[in-house]
């Protein structure tokens, strides 16, 4: 997979999280013509709603040009999330040029407005160097300021920085406290995690069957290598 696809899967795996976490619902209780009237009349929440209608193809055609220009509307308006997803747009040249400038400015917008999800995004530029001049010192604080919002993905990025010693003393400790944190909140990659810190006794007293419990969590939610390590160690007779 190249790095332009690994991007727009996670900008993808974003927007399908304001729409479980309820930011953006009304889409999803009426149809196409009477969201896109409310977003012509110049209502925030519908433009938002009809971009993300237009970028899923959600009854509608497909059209990730008109994505982008909703989210334009939105986001001129001062709507976090209209910004928020623009910058996302933006960096992934997604209905328009790719301009790494452009998102990180309108995720700093949306960051002014307190959202979570533009520290996520801007934190990740600056954890890639995506960009930008690769600052784990910048990501870690936007990080930090997702996690103490309880936003898992925050958590998972700051228990990966602990585990790898990336710009800060490696400490396994509070990296395993950290993906406790977001597999508590049911998130895939941090419950892998975890269950690996357990197999490996990483910042934890070493435990094969916590491990296969925190395996079979993840497999449940999707991650296939938790899936095949869940098996293996079934097969152990754990």
């Amino acid at each position: 997979m190249t790095i332009q696809s690994l991007k727009k899967t996670f900008i993808y795996r974003v927007i399908v999280l304001w729409l479980s976490l309820g930011l953006s619902i009304s889409a999803l209780a009426s149809d196409f013509a009477t969201t896109e009237k409310l977003a012509v009349q110049g209502d925030a929440d519908a433009q938002v709603d009809v971009a993300i209608m237009y970028y899923e193809g959600d009854g509608v055609r497909k059209n990730d040009v008109k994505a982008f220009e909703w989210y334009q509307k939105a986001a001129n308006q001062g709507d976090a999330t209209g910004q928020v997803l623009l910058g996302a747009m933006y960096d992934g040249g997604i209905g328009v040029r790719q301009d790494h400038i452009k998102a990180r400015e309108w995720y700093q917008k949306a960051i002014n407005q307190g959202d979570v999800t533009g520290q996520i995004f801007l934190g990740r530029m600056y954890y890639e160097g995506d960009g930008v001049r690769q600052d784990y010192a910048k990501a870690r604080d936007l990080f930090q300021k997702a996690a103490n919002q309880g936003e898992a993905i925050g958590e998972v990025f700051l228990g990966q920085m602990y585990k790898n010693g990336q710009g800060i003393q490696q400490d396994y400790v509070k990296a395993r406290e950290w993906y406790q944190k977001a597999a508590n909140q049911g998130d895939a990659k941090a419950q892998y995690n975890l269950g690996a810190f357990y197999i490996k006794g990483q910042g934890v007293r070493q435990n094969i069957t916590t491990a296969k419990e925190w395996f079979g969590k993840s497999c449940d939610n999707g991650n296939q290598e938790s899936c095949d390590l869940y098996r293996e160690i079934n097969q152990q007779g754990y």
